[in-house]
């Protein structure tokens, strides 16, 4: 896709690599903050998906979220997040 966009190729990847990649990115750049974005984005994530009783963000249900941040690309909870994936990644394509 020479003519894509870099949002439109991404929109091809599926949101298992789109989490993968946005991970890998910040990772790379030590980008905590995109890291814990994306803790915050979970529970609003879940509630958009009906879960509301996921969706309050405090110090223990934090703890829980560190178990679904390692599958946040999964699911409908990584479609529910696919456009901060994009993005992330986008802005980050911006930069470099």
């Amino acid at each position: 896709m020479p003519d894509a966009t870099p949002e439109e190729n991404l929109e091809q990847l599926t949101s298992k690599e789109l989490y993968d990649r946005a991970v890998r990115v910040a990772k790379d750049e030590h980008d905590v903050g995109f890291l814990w974005n994306l803790l915050r984005a979970i529970p609003a994530a879940a509630a958009a998906l009906g879960e509301t009783g996921r969706a309050r963000f405090d110090l223990l249900h934090g703890l829980s979220l560190l178990e679904e941040f390692t599958h946040a690309g999964e699911g409908e909870l990584g479609d529910a997040l696919r456009p901060f994936y994009i993005e992330y990644l986008t802005e980050h394509a911006k930069r470099a």
